[in-house]
């Protein structure tokens, strides 16, 4: 079970753990971990290999981990001699087609839900030759078997449809969703990890706010949380037998409706020496009582998203947040003992405009202002379009690089920690992210040492030239890729195929649609912006 990085980064996924764990904790498997600086001592024969995929730009890495164990990167390459490949995560379950040549299986959904059907179905037929495996796994809810799956094009070039190769396949897959009362907590505890000694405990899965562009929140749905007795505190209990250091992870923890009597039983004497940390929290959750309790259990901090200062933009996207919400946020955080409040937001939103970007610096520096003493951090990225969500449409904007380098002008000499993340690597974040399976060769040809922003234009160039070895999929001969213009920065039809047409998500195109017509239609900015 490989992670597509270092075992200091990859121990420290809650996803990855549990389907480790899930896994390790059956009689009939033996489970090595591998990860790119290090494994468990390696089976005489391999049976399956899997990788936790859950950042796009990861994807090249399954590459450089299966030449490294000897097996072929292309599934139509193995034999019934080498492992079935499979894949998982949220990477992978919103859109696998640019890395589907490369698996021989793909579980769409949750670990929870997948993994003990798709190995009890393997073991039924674990002495049938590959191609016999592979139509009865494909056969299981949630499991999408590529090679089985023909894409076709028109002579435009555009992608027509993604079809069964035969009558008795499934036409679409539908992700499967873990119902369970209790949620994941961590199965290992290191002080090797990215955050050492730390028992981490899910307090929530997916988001009710559904901002338009959220992979997190709409890939994930429904939102889900364990109850306070039954779930978070056997878990929460468990690690603490093992460490001192609790963090309560979900896209908005707050919004479990139990959440301060959680932090009211943490407040408990016997935990006096427990340090909590949590991830991003609701602005309008955050009061004096909440950053209290996280200050007396050693948070010097609290997380909100804000998307911008614009408030426009954040009725755009769906952010029910207001600037006041905001500023409250950062006088309770102050008044309840914390040092610092992080802040993230995005430039290059669909119908953004440059006035929305002095507004986000705006809204920094006032809060600097009228909250003396605590420290501001922005964190902000490019709007990347994602799969499965309403903003699945929309493209890159260009002009995203320089509003990054406008808020860092506005912002860093006045004292606001600015971290943006790299406009570059976004581009190529969005190029996996809307990619069908004709950017596979791109992705072989990028890996290991050539993988840079350079490497990846330059094979993409290449490509599109008809320069780079051919590949085949699902028995079709891939064509060249679409011109980057067009996967990149292109806003799509609303009748375009889709690379991921084919998957099915919690909310279907209809009402992916319907949440982007509802957000873009009042997008027109008004006089005052």
């Amino acid at each position: 079970m490989a992670f597509p990085s270092t075992y200091t980064v990859g121990i420290t996924s809650l996803g990855y753990q549990i389907v480790w764990a899930t896994l390790a904790m059956r009689s009939d498997l033996d489970v090595r971990r591998l990860f790119t600086d290090q494994s468990d001592p390696p089976h005489r024969q391999c049976d399956l290999f899997g990788l936790s995929l859950s950042w796009e730009l990861d994807g090249p890495v399954l590459l450089d981990l299966l030449e490294q164990q000897r097996i072929p990167i292309w599934s139509e390459q193995r034999s019934d001699q080498d492992p079935i490949v499979f894949g998982g995560g949220p990477v992978l379950t919103a859109n696998p087609e640019p890395l589907a040549p490369f698996f021989d299986v793909i579980l769409l959904g949750d670990g929870e839900e997948l993994l003990p059907s798709f190995i009890d179905t393997l073991q039924e037929v674990r002495t049938e030759s590959r191609s016999v495996r592979l139509r009865r796994l494909a056969q299981v809810p949630g499991i999408y078997v590529p090679s089985l799956y023909a894409p076709s094009y028109g002579n435009d070039g555009c992608l027509q449809s993604i079809d069964p190769i035969e009558a008795d396949l499934p036409a679409t897959i539908s992700k499967q969703t873990w119902r369970g009362n209790s949620l994941s907590h961590s199965t290992v505890i290191t002080p090797e990890s990215a955050w050492p000694d730390i028992h981490m405990v899910e307090v929530v899965r997916s988001c009710p706010e559904l901002c338009r562009f959220c992979l997190a929140s709409y890939l994930t749905l429904p939102f889900r949380t364990p109850s306070l007795d039954d779930g978070l505190i056997p878990a929460v209990e468990k690690g603490l037998v093992a460490t001192r250091r609790l963090g309560l992870l979900g896209a908005s923890v707050t919004q479990h409706p139990q959440f301060a009597d959680l932090l009211s039983w943490l407040g408990h004497d016997r935990f006096e020496d427990v340090r909590v940390s949590v991830s991003s929290v609701r602005a309008a959750t955050v009061t004096t009582e909440l950053a209290s309790g996280l200050a007396r259990r050693g948070s010097k901090s609290l997380t909100i998203a804000i998307e911008s200062g614009s408030e426009r933009m954040r009725k755009v996207v769906n952010k029910k947040l207001s600037n006041e919400e905001i500023s409250a946020a950062a006088r309770h955080s102050k008044e309840g003992g914390l040092h610092a409040l992080k802040l993230y937001g995005m430039v290059g939103l669909p119908s953004e405009q440059e006035a929305d970007v002095e507004s986000t610096a705006d809204l920094l520096l006032q809060l600097k202002k009228t909250t003396p003493g605590l420290r501001f951090t922005l964190g902000v990225s490019t709007f990347v379009p994602k799969a499965q969500t309403p903003f699945q449409w929309q493209g890159v904007r260009p002009e995203a690089d320089k509003r990054l380098k406008r808020l860092a002008k506005r912002l860093k000499p006045k004292g606001i920690d600015l971290r943006p993340e790299s406009y570059g690597w976004s581009v190529i974040q969005a190029l996996l992210s809307r990619s069908d399976r004709r950017l596979a060769p791109v992705i072989a040809a990028v890996r290991g040492s050539q993988e840079s922003l350079g490497g990846w234009k330059k094979a993409y160039r290449s490509s599109r030239a008809g320069e780079l070895p051919g590949a085949r999929s699902g028995g079709v001969d891939l064509p060249l890729p679409p011109p980057w213009e067009q996967v990149v920065h292109d806003n799509w039809d609303e009748a375009v195929v889709l690379p991921w047409d084919h998957l099915n998500g919690p909310l279907g195109r209809k009402t992916l649609l319907k949440h982007q017509s509802l957000s873009l239609a009042g997008a027109a900015p008004t006089v005052q912006d």
